[in-house]
């Protein structure tokens, strides 16, 4: 018989090698949020509770195999996240817990076609940019 005196584990969800143990939601994430993905549940505790099931359940995955900035929830929603270590958190067996911090959610691939190649997408959209600071540069001479 084993007894336990005041040990406790930190509570975490695994995600690819990283053991997550904290979510902070940027304002930019959570204006992209209402703006692109509920118009409803709008608040921080709405976007985190959502993560969080979303996370246990395992349906969170990296976007690109080599990356681990843009991750995709329910094979749907495109979500860029960075991580920071959480100072002074372990877990019991010693190893990093990390804070998953969203940075914005970028929509659904499902109703914005251009999300299913993101490195095109970007490149359009530094290019209209680009135009846009040229075509304005113009204006003022």
């Amino acid at each position: 018989m084993m007894e336990r005196w005041s040990t406790y584990e930190p509570f975490y969800v695994l995600l690819s090698d990283k053991k997550i143990a904290d979510i902070v939601i940027t304002h930019h994430a959570q204006d992209r949020w209402s703006s692109r993905v509920e118009s409803e549940k709008t608040g921080f505790e709405d976007i985190c509770s959502f993560l969080w099931k979303k996370l246990k359940d395992g349906k969170v995955e990296s976007y690109y195999r080599n990356e681990e900035d843009v991750y995709l929830i329910d094979e749907d929603l495109v979500m860029v996240a960075e991580f920071a270590l959480l100072d002074n958190e372990t877990d019991i067996a010693g190893n990093p817990l990390y804070k998953m911090i969203v940075v914005t959610f970028l929509g659904r691939m499902s109703e914005t076609i251009e999300l299913r190649d993101l490195k095109s997408y970007y490149s359009w959209l530094r290019h209209s940019r680009r135009m846009t600071l040229i075509k304005n540069s113009r204006k003022r001479k």
